[in-house]
């Protein structure tokens, strides 16, 4: 069959602004160099900002919420004739009808993790497989308990294949009876690569402690203010019993969702030292390259924290999902001590008391990541593979090669 938009198209991508989101399109423009490459994106501006644009084609998505005719109308026509679709319809229209492509990937990973973005994911995967296009779910996670729903599990039997990331997303669609679709795959962004930048007065590259903490964890903890006063309390911890130099590092720069806003309220009680610095907001591979050269790593966003397993730099969690906690068990068979689910701090030393039991294992966790790493990358990378097998059946070439 002859597409006249015949490329791979990617789909529910937020923006380069979250840097997890920016690792995920780049690492994959990377496996699959050799594909043509479309990615419709929330926000053309920060994808042509950052380090996608050079890797495939960028379409800015319709936004119908900023069309007020368009709009009330679509909205009336899903009311009356219960089409939940049309709103896709509108938001895809550059990548649907004639311009319909053969494989489209949905690369927002934890679109299933939240209950307005699984809305979307669902809708978008049906109104692509209606147009007659086959879909691709990448390095995903979902909860266990979203299994148990029959409309999810029926929307997984529509994607031609799903990449989970860890083996709980795995074993859940297993019990769902989805297998014959699944393959699993490291997340992407573990074969991401490095990129070098200038650091800045105040970091001491092998004896710094790279933190990361977001206003997602702080929306999840249960007791007000407990998170930050964890961090604050650790912070004073490091400081003041070791020698190490500490570094705020933000990975999402989403305005209604920015980790600098958190990494600012730390760093207040801490400007003018010297020995804690604050970095600012630059590309993932910039950001993966800081991290690379931390002594350790505390971490809330979870490609922050894969950009440190990646870089065999020992990792501590401050989690809040299946994510993190599905990555940790797979890397260490646990996730007992490598992953604080911010939902149960209770007490403000309690990320102390998880960060001395990490240190104190420091060396044995850091031989342990460099003899793992090599090969966990490169599995990520062999995603690739699959996507390529899919595009040469979709065009009629001999997969066996």
């Amino acid at each position: 069959m002859e597409y006249q938009n015949d490329r791979i198209v990617m789909y529910l991508h937020g923006g380069s602004g979250n840097h997890g989101c920016e690792a995920i399109v780049n690492s994959t423009c990377r496996m699959i160099e050799e594909i043509p490459k479309l990615l419709v994106t929330n926000s053309e501006r920060e994808d042509r900002h950052y380090s996608v644009e050079p890797l495939c084609d960028i379409l800015q998505e319709r936004k119908i919420a900023e069309h007020f005719f368009a709009h009330v109308w679509y909205y009336a026509w899903r009311k009356v004739f219960r089409d939940p679709e049309s709103f896709m319809r509108y938001r895809f229209k550059e990548v649907l009808g004639k311009n319909l492509a053969p494989l489209y990937l949905s690369v927002g990973g934890d679109m299933y993790c939240y209950e307005i973005s699984k809305k979307e994911a669902v809708t978008a995967n049906s109104a692509f497989n209606r147009a007659g296009a086959k879909t691709v779910l990448w390095g995903c996670s979902l909860e266990p308990e979203l299994l148990q729903d029959p409309e999810i599990v029926e929307d997984m039997r529509r994607y031609a294949l799903i990449t989970p990331r860890e083996s709980i997303t795995t074993q859940a669609l297993a019990a769902a009876g989805v297998t014959e679709n699944v393959k699993q795959f490291p997340d992407p962004a573990f074969a991401l690569q490095p990129e070098e930048t200038k650091l800045p007065f105040g970091f001491s590259v092998g004896n710094t402690i790279g933190i990361n903490i977001s206003p997602m964890i702080v929306r999840h903890e249960t007791k007000s203010g407990i998170t930050i006063e964890n961090y604050r309390k650790l912070i004073d911890f490091i400081l003041e019993t070791t020698d190490c130099h500490i570094a705020l590092i933000p990975h999402v720069m989403w305005k209604y969702n920015d980790d600098r806003l958190t990494i600012n309220e730390l760093y207040d009680g801490y400007q003018g030292n010297d020995r804690v610095v604050k970095f600012e907001d630059m590309s993932c591979g910039k950001i993966k390259y800081i991290i690379s050269k931390c002594r350790a790593f505390i971490g809330a966003r979870t490609h922050a924290t894969i950009a440190a397993y990646s870089s065999s730099v020992p990792t501590l969690v401050v989690g809040y999902s299946v994510k993190a906690r599905g990555i940790a068990k797979d890397l260490f068979g646990t996730e007992e001590h490598y992953v604080l689910p911010v939902q149960k701090l209770s007490e403000p030393g309690e990320l102390i008391g998880a960060f001395s039991w990490m240190m104190e294992r420091e060396d044995e966790i850091r031989k342990g990541l460099k003899e793992r790493m090599p090969g966990y990358c490169a599995e990520a990378a062999k995603a690739g593979d699959e996507i390529r097998r899919l595009w040469k059946e979709l065009h009629g070439q001999n997969t066996e090669s």
